[in-house]
């Protein structure tokens, strides 16, 4: 397509949208309302999808080394664990580090430790990350085998608990969005089909003087570009707005728990580029399927 065509495209679809004023304004309103919901979806499931992700990889296998195992004993079964496919770090934790952790995680009360400083009655331990958490629980097996492993825990059942409800949530957050989508595409359609069907004598006129296909789609593609880009503006302006409201009046209640929220950067514009995109798809592909029943003259 020549440089001049498109100019000349980009001019009439810009008309177009003033001269078929109303029906622009209920064209974008129906691309707001959709956006807004598929937006608020997109907002909780990047925020739940981070939070799992987070909760997925502090997971860990505790490896207690057995009492007796030299420091030779214990280097071989670093490279033991080493070897293991799924393992992706091991960090060393003395039994002193371990009394230190103990005491600290029961705060006042772990004073009653000082006792045993002496005769520190815990084991060494290897502190094992998988690159997959979901295969935390193979992994535990295979070491627990091991010569020198007193035990491999890493909260078995509650663990594969957790990574289910995970699946389950993440799936349904999914088919939700993919819902909202489907039923955004569908209704901006049908309300920019009562556009173009105001505007058929138009295009059977261009048919009859032999306008090409291809020609007479260029201005309605752009159309619906322009729609689904205008009608993300408000959505967007909305949504990361309240949400910056709510990472500065929630976030510092959430410190030093799981349950963390995304920063507002990169994360809004994430947000924008995703609903300007799904704004602009789903304009395009109404007003090409509705173009589409004109065009045969």
């Amino acid at each position: 397509m020549k440089f001049s065509t498109l100019i000349r495209h980009l001019r009439e679809s810009i008309k177009n949208l003033g001269r078929n004023g109303w029906m622009t304004f209920a064209s974008v309103s129906a691309v707001t309302v959709t956006l807004l919901l598929v937006g608020v979806f997109i907002v909780i499931m990047m925020n739940l999808n981070s939070m799992a992700t987070s909760i997925e990889e502090d997971v860990r296998i505790r490896v207690h080394i057995d009492l007796t195992a030299t420091p030779e004993d214990q280097e071989e079964l670093r490279k033991q664990i080493e070897k293991i496919p799924q393992v992706s770090e091991i960090v060393f934790s003395s039994k002193d580090e371990e009394l230190e952790n103990l005491k600290k995680s029961l705060g006042d009360e772990g004073s009653i430790f000082a006792l045993v400083e002496q005769n520190n009655p815990l084991h060494d331990v290897f502190v094992v990350k998988t690159t997959v958490p979901n295969d935390i629980s193979v992994v535990a097996k295979k070491i627990e085998r091991f010569s020198n492993v007193a035990s491999a825990k890493y909260g078995q059942g509650e663990i594969e608990k957790l990574f289910s409800a995970v699946e389950i949530s993440r799936n349904i957050g999914l088919a939700l969005i993919m819902g909202l989508i489907f039923t955004a595409m569908f209704l901006i359609s049908n309300t920019i089909k009562i556009t173009i069907v105001a505007r058929r004598k138009e295009i059977e006129i261009m048919k009859l003087v032999g306008a090409t296909n291809s020609f007479i789609r260029w201005p309605f593609f752009l159309e619906g570009l322009f729609l689904g880009a205008l009608g993300s503006i408000i959505p967007i302006s909305v949504i990361l707005g309240s949400y910056n409201y709510l990472l500065d009046l929630i976030q510092p209640k959430l410190a030093g728990t799981f349950f963390q929220l995304l920063p507002f950067q990169p994360f809004a514009i994430q947000v924008a580029i995703l609903l300007v995109s799904i704004g602009s798809i789903i304009g395009v592909w109404g007003s090409l399927m509705s173009v589409r029943k004109f065009l045969r003259v």
